[in-house]
């Protein structure tokens, strides 16, 4: 348990620091970041008049698109641990009257059940993977489903399905100053879910059935312009509060840094294609 807490803490120490960076980028986060979730919002099948619950909605681009699927009938309702991202969302898709979508700010790990519930489906993008408790972060989203509520999610997979991830990293980091730690292991980060059978004992655990893991691989296309492209990538990773700290001259070779480490992945003229391996995960409550 102790070591669970200090897993918590550094969550909410990282995504306090890396609010700002999301903000600043959250129109580019969810145009050219939209594949990484694609597959999860085809799977959830959101319908009209359904209620639907966002886990790890950020600055509420994905919330927004289920609220847009469920109608003024639904109702869409969006969680996430950064209370700066939330008032974010809120600014940018205001509910007047208190229709879709809603936006909480809490830990999905410990509110026991989602304020809304019983909701039809949950919907998560690149969340689960970041939890320092995944059971009980599942377990939340399993009590707070209907009997036969399904879930949809997309993580990544592991580091070799994501060559430009650690590549962004690596590039800017030895302009940059100490960075936080890398997870080890099981420790919440954008690898932890990279075992499907990992990821089926943690849902099982939860509560879940029908619990199935598929393998995608998607592409993020963005144009060709390095300095955009890799400002956005570094302030969204674990550099972007360093990269924030430093001084121009050091961003600036910070940007340069990791726009070395794309350049295969860079057609000139035409723009980036980073490829992109992910789990697409799906699973039913009983």
């Amino acid at each position: 348990m102790a070591r669970t807490a200090e897993l918590r803490a550094r969550n909410v120490a990282f995504w306090d620091q890396a609010a700002p960076g999301w903000i600043r980028h959250a129109e580019r986060q969810d145009e050219l970041g939209r594949p990484l979730g694609a597959a999860a919002m085809a799977a959830l099948r959101a319908a009209p008049g359904e209620r639907v619950l966002d886990v790890g909605c950020g600055c509420g681009g994905t919330t927004a698109e289920i609220a847009a699927a469920v109608g003024p009938a639904g109702a869409a309702v969006g969680v996430d641990v950064s209370e700066a991202m939330v008032a974010a969302a809120r600014h940018r898709f205001p509910a007047p009257g208190g229709t879709a979508p809603v936006f909480l700010a809490g830990d999905i790990e410990t509110m026991g059940e989602v304020p809304g519930a019983p909701f039809d489906a949950a919907h998560s993008r690149m969340t689960l993977m970041l939890l320092a408790d995944p059971v009980a972060g599942l377990t939340t989203i399993a009590r707070s489903l209907r009997p036969g509520g399904r879930l949809a999610a997309t993580t990544f997979r592991d580091a070799a399905a994501v060559p430009w991830l650690m590549a962004v990293v690596l590039g800017a980091a030895p302009h940059l100053g100490d960075l936080p730690p890398l997870p080890l292991g099981d420790e919440p980060g954008p690898f932890s879910f990279g075992e499907p059978a990992r990821i089926e004992r943690l849902l099982t655990a939860a509560g879940f059935g029908a619990v199935a893991v598929e393998p995608r691989d998607v592409a993020l296309v963005a144009p060709d312009d390095p300095d955009l492209l890799t400002a956005w990538l570094i302030e969204v990773g674990p550099a972007g509060a360093a990269y924030r700290r430093a001084e121009p001259p050091a961003r600036a070779a910070a940007r340069s840094g990791a726009a070395r480490l794309l350049a295969s992945l860079r057609t000139p003229g035409a723009g980036y294609r980073l490829p992109t391996g992910i789990w697409l995960i799906t699973a039913t409550t009983g």
